[in-house]
Formats: C-alpha cells, sequence, structure tokens
C-alpha cells in the first residue's frame, strides 16, 4: 500500500530527529535482545542529555553501556544494576540519576503506556522504600543524596494494599526484532522478546532493528507479536552482533 512502506536506508536516518533531552524506552535484557545498531547511530549522532528506560544499560562497552560511557545518559528507568561497573560509578557519584523500579513493575509501565492507562495499582512494593519514597534517585558529589523518590498513593482492595505506579509514554523507542515487514509487523525470537514489545508499544516513535526483512503478507498474522501499527520505522541490519554475556561449558 502507497505510504505504508516505514523502511529507512541506514540507521542514522533512523535516529536523525532523535535530540538533547529526548525520553528512550529501549528494548534488552543484558545482552539479548538489544538495538545495538540503533543504540550505535544515536551515539554516533551526538544526542546528550537522554533519559533511558530499560531494565539496565548493558555491560560495560556494548549497547546502553557505550552512551553511558560517553556521558550521554542523565536519568534512567530500570531494574537491575549489576555487570556494569560505569553505571555503579555514575549513579554513586551523583553524575546519573536512577529510578529504580521493580522488574514486573517497569514492565507493566511500558505495557500500560502503550495501551493508554496512565496508571495501575500493584502490591509490589508495598512496605518497601519504593512505594514509602526515600529511594536515592541521585546522589550528590559528597555521598548526600540530592533527590529522593516521593512517597506513592496508597489504596486498599479487598483487604490487600496496592500502590500506585505511573505508565511510561517515552518520546522514542528503540527495538530489536528477529523479523518485520515493511509495514512494521514484528516477530521476536525466543529470550530476545524480553522488554521489546513493551518498548515498542510504549514509544510515541518506534525505531526497529530487525534482522530479517520480509515483505508484507510474509508474516502470518497469528505470528506477529508487534502490531505495525505500533512502529514508523524500520531499519534492515541482517548482520547484527550477538555476543554472549556468561558463557557456560560442560566439562
Amino acid at each position: 500500500m502507497p505510504g505504508m512502506d516505514k523502511v529507512v536506508e541506514s540507521a542514522a536516518e533512523a535516529v536523525a530527529d532523535i535530540g538533547d533531552g529526548a525520553s528512550l524506552a529501549v528494548g534488552g535484557f543484558g545482552m539479548s535482545g538489544v538495538p545495538t545498531v540503533l543504540i550505535a547511530a544515536l551515539l554516533e549522532q551526538g544526542a546528550t542529555d537522554l533519559e533511558t528506560i530499560s531494565n539496565n544499560l548493558g555491560v560495560d562497552g556494548f549497547g546502553l553501556g557505550t552512551l553511558l560511557a560517553a556521558g550521554r545518559i542523565r536519568r534512567t528507568v530500570g531494574s537491575y544494576v549489576g555487570n556494569n561497573k560505569e553505571f555503579a560509578r555514575q549513579y554513586l557519584a551523583g553524575e546519573l540519576e536512577l529510578e529504580l523500579t521493580p522488574q514486573g513493575t517497569l514492565a507493566e509501565r511500558l505495557r500500560a503506556g502503550g495501551a493508554g492507562i496512565p496508571a495501575f495499582f500493584t502490591p509490589a512494593g508495598v512496605g518497601t522504600l519504593v512505594a514509602d519514597g526515600g529511594l536515592p534517585w541521585r546522589y550528590a558529589a559528597d555521598g548526600s543524596v540530592a533527590v529522593m523518590s516521593p512517597p506513592k498513593e496508597i489504596r486498599e482492595f479487598d483487604g490487600v494494599r496496592y500502590v500506585l505506579e505511573r505508565a511510561l509514554t517515552p518520546d522514542f523507542a528503540l527495538v530489536h526484532a528477529w523479523k518485520g515487514d515493511r509495514h512494521g509487523n514484528l516477530v521476536y525470537r525466543r529470550s530476545a522478546r524480553n522488554f521489546n514489545p513493551d518498548s515498542a508499544a510504549a514509544g510515541r516513535i518506534t525505531i526497529a532493528q530487525v534482522e530479517h526483512l520480509v515483505e508484507p503478507g510474509e508474516i502470518d498474522p497469528d505470528a506477529v507479536h508487534t502490531p505495525g501499527i505500533h512502529v514508523q520505522r524500520v531499519v534492515h541490519v541482517p548482520d547484527v552482533e550477538k555476543p554472549v554475556e556468561f558463557r557456560t561449558v560442560q566439562k
């Protein structure tokens, strides 16, 4: 159909309008399903003062870790800090603001954003600093807490206490898919699916890098994980790097 072809020629073209201060939902879990080509293009593009929403910031020297090392991320919303020494260093030094969020809550905040639900109640975090406030979001250079998380609304339903969590609707989403067509319909593969579908739905402008680009109609509609209505740009990346974070072998 005319006007439905969302394929752009390069990753550089796809991320060209991501400006300073933009918020980004980025798919991936560790090294699995990370949109590395789009991240590398953004690093080259030069946007700074970014806010990222991702399970973690990758590892040192890989994925979002490259943007972090270049000092381009101002704030991040995530659930895991481990395996990235620079992430921990910047946070403790007061160079990076971190909104630490339970992993399931993070996924649901993205899913809710994509579904048009502004907020929801969850039992996760009730009775902790997640709900009561006081989590260090940003440290000062002297090690004191400069910004703390605020308390959240608590409500009781059927005798159970729940905390109110706000949905996430970032300016952009960067995702990795195994297969995609020119209309933006996406299929993820196994564990690389992780946060990619929720991120894709939540972003106001979603950019997908796909390993296998096919023509419309070649993907069984029942196999589509992210419908093309959520995707604005598609980049073909046939030879994307897939490193292994922890390699386990049997003797």
